[in-house]
């Protein structure tokens, strides 16, 4: 007997001005399953979520749940019916505590009056130890990380005890030991039944917990099939249309001029006693487990976070960057771990974000030289293959990668000589990821330098000239790329001078 979907979704259209984003998909979903959709930034996977979980309606089609058709016209009617996201753009209050943020609207009651604190705190407290997070029920949002937040997602998602559970790149900013968690999680809903679909660019993670595979091209449906029935290279050349080419950076030897110095930098409670030196046409990657303190050393650097201690050097000279504007001034550019809320304004248009770095260079006046915005904005949308309907869409209606494209294209259009770059892939899909590292090497070719934080180790051995390793909050190794393993890297990163000495030094 034939298995009836607990979800259906039949032959949905979604049209925005100039863009079909959904053309005629559809997919059944089944309860005890992990159904994984990929495609290429753009492919239409947010998009179809959108669809399920009541913030789009769709254009045509319609879609079953439980062999009901339903419409949903607001998420809150979706979350009732038994649909849960964790969407991948975090949508957090920051001044409420994270059990306020993961019971809003469904607290706990007293006397059906008054909120159960007491019993809010505690169930949210056993959610949190169930995942391994490193943080509780009473914190405040605004003082947790990036990553944290994540975690604080996935449990607001998981407790809803929902029939569906959608989720939307996961993994992008976890650690090993959280994503571990969150398979174990997953494993468990899968027991109870509950239908989860997962979007993920990372290959090796689909194939760990993926039952089924969707593949989407440009809002249209390519294949669906067995996991077991596909690889790496078959999906990829689904999703694109060709093999991708491996990236991995041509070594050269690099004068050791250095372009941008550290010496002794703290911050309290972040990392302390840094140094190092960023040589001129170099990509330094910095290493480590998320948590160790790079993205606050990289936002003290840049100027939009204080230091308590230790000095920079630009060329040779000291410099003491109070603000972002100041780093600017000094040619160095910042592209941010959360590209949302710190590298773009989503309500402008790609235009406009991408002339944004460089306004000061181009304004007669009080008006901004209209030819020479959108000549800059032509080029890098072209170069960077940015895929908008055009120049003056919204960039709050483009994909997560295409967004994160723009971020880099207007510090590019800044001509700016160093680039601090903060996860600059997280949730781009492989061809777009190749596309950047062309873009990467293209600019250390003529003379430009970068410091990357990456937590992907095949991106950091692929991408980088040279490696260091800080381990919660110190610096505990450095690495030329081509002597670097991924098990070297991961042994500085986990273990002390000690414990390395013992084990062996640090390669495999």
């Amino acid at each position: 007997m034939e298995r009836e979907p607990f979800v259906r979704m039949n032959q949905i259209c979604k049209r925005f001005p100039g863009v079909t984003a959904l053309d005629h998909v559809s997919i059944d979903f089944y309860k005890g399953e992990v159904h994984v959709l990929v495609g290429e930034n753009g492919a239409g996977k947010s998009t179809l979520i959108k669809v399920l979980s009541g913030i789009y309606h769709p254009d045509e089609g319609s879609l079953m749940l439980a062999g009901r058709e339903v419409s949903f016209h607001t998420p809150n009617e979706a979350l009732k019916a038994g649909i849960s996201v964790i969407h991948q753009e975090m949508n957090v209050l920051p001044d409420m505590t994270v059990a306020e943020n993961i019971c809003l609207c469904r607290e706990p009651l007293k006397k059906k009056l008054f909120i159960n604190g007491r019993k809010m705190n505690d169930m949210v407290d056993s959610y949190l130890k169930d995942i391994g997070a490193d943080f509780h029920a009473e914190d405040y949002v605004r003082d947790l990380s990036t990553a944290q937040m994540q975690v604080m997602e996935i449990v607001r998602a998981v407790s809803q005890e929902a029939g569906i559970v959608v989720m939307d790149e996961p993994t992008a900013c976890l650690s090993e030991k959280e994503t571990m968690s969150l398979f174990r999680i997953i494993s468990q809903l899968k027991e109870k039944g509950v239908c989860i679909i997962y979007i993920s660019h990372r290959m090796q993670e689909i194939f760990e917990i993926g039952d089924m595979v969707t593949v989407l091209k440009d809002g249209r449906l390519i294949k669906t099939m067995p996991m077991y029935a596909s690889d790496a290279d078959m999906l990829i050349r689904l999703m694109v249309g060709r093999e991708i080419k491996g990236s991995v950076r041509n070594h050269r030897e690099i004068e050791k001029k250095p372009v941008l110095e550290v010496k002794g930098l703290g911050k309290k409670g972040c990392f302390q006693n840094i140094s190092f030196q960023l040589y001129q046409s170099e990509i330094l990657c910095i290493s480590g487990l998320v948590g160790s303190g790079r993205t606050e050393l990289l936002r003290c650097i840049f100027g939009a976070d204080p230091y308590d201690a230790g000095e920079i050097f630009v060329k040779g000279k000291k410099v003491e960057f109070r603000r972002p504007q100041n780093a600017i001034e000094h040619g160095i550019g910042l592209v941010p771990e959360e590209r949302r809320s710190q590298g773009i304004i989503i309500e402008q248009n790609v235009r406009e974000n991408i002339y944004l770095t460089n306004l000061k260079r181009h304004r007669r006046g009080i008006f901004i030289d209209n030819k020479w915005a959108g000549d800059t904005a032509r080029k890098y949308i072209g170069q960077m293959r940015i895929k908008t309907p055009s120049m003056e869409t919204a960039v709050k209606t483009l994909s997560g990668g295409n967004q994160q494209k723009i971020v880099i294209a207007k510090w590019l259009a800044a001509d700016v000589e160093i680039l601090l770059l903060d996860e600059p892939t997280r949730g781009i899909d492989v061809n777009a990821k190749a596309e950047i590292y062309e873009l990467l090497n293209a600019f250390t070719e003529k003379g430009g330098s970068i410091l990357m934080v990456s937590s992907e180790l095949p991106e950091v051995l692929n991408t980088s000239d040279r490696v260091i390793v800080i381990r919660e909050g110190r610096l505990s190794g450095e690495l030329l790329a081509q002597e670097a393993t991924e098990e070297g890297i991961m042994r500085y990163a986990s273990f002390s001078e000690e414990e390395i000495s013992r084990k062996g030094g640090g390669q495999a």
